[in-house]
């Protein structure tokens, strides 16, 4: 009995020592297998980071050709009809097929407008005249008798041509020398007698009003 106990206790002590070796076998397997899970895993990681190229761009679409433009071919047209010549060389027309009506005159008469023509105002005749000497014997004499004192101590004579303005009230002023006599005493003497004695007839203008004129003569200066 003891021995049954020793083969009992033996194989007893076997059994613990396979379960514990199949323990640790199953243990290492799946620690084995985790890591080499990881390993796995860590060097496709790596290979996809290593390996990774870099996308090529896209090939660019070729562009279609442009369509062809379709050419129409002109519009043919027909040639005009070659008119016909009758017996008399006259061209010879083809009857409309949808005549135009003439209109009918109209046998009533209609006044016909005469055009009045617009009578044109008439114009006045002209007023206007140039001054004229009004008693020019009388001033004349007296303004060659107003012989300078000088001219006849030095026996100087001459003819002073003068021209003077005429005012409206007929008076001579702006007396000026057309032509010297040669002698400055006669001919200041002159313009003196002139704007002094002289009377005229003013000058009128178109509707017959007094207006500025202007008068010329000439003065002769003569020892008797």
């Amino acid at each position: 009995m003891a021995y049954a106990d020793q083969q009992m206790g033996g194989s007893r002590v076997t059994s613990i020592i396979f379960v514990a070796l199949i323990h640790v076998a199953v243990g290492y397997l799946l620690i084995s297998g985790l890591a080499i899970s990881a390993v796995k895993e860590i060097a496709e990681r790596v290979t996809a980071v290593n390996v990774e190229e870099p996308e090529e761009p896209p090939e660019p679409e070729e562009e279609p050709p442009p369509p062809e433009e379709i050419v129409e071919p002109p519009p043919t047209v027909p040639p005009p009809p070659i008119p016909q010549l009758n017996q008399n060389n006259n061209v010879e027309r083809e009857p409309d097929p949808n005549p135009t009506p003439r209109p009918t005159p109209d046998p009533t008469p209609r006044p016909t407008a005469t055009a009045t023509p617009t009578p044109r105002p008439t114009q006045a005749p002209s007023k206007a005249r140039g001054a004229s000497t009004r008693g020019e014997g009388r001033w004349a004499g007296r303004i060659q008798e107003n012989y300078p004192s000088r001219a006849l101590r030095e026996e100087i004579e001459g003819t002073v041509g003068v021209a003077v303005t005429v005012t409206p009230d007929g008076r001579a002023t702006n007396c000026r020398v057309t032509a010297s006599s040669g002698s400055s005493i006669l001919d200041d003497a002159a313009c003196r007698g002139m704007e002094r004695y002289a009377r005229f007839n003013p000058a009128l203008d178109r509707d017959g009003n007094e207006t500025t004129g202007s008068y010329s003569t000439r003065i002769t200066y003569r020892l008797n």
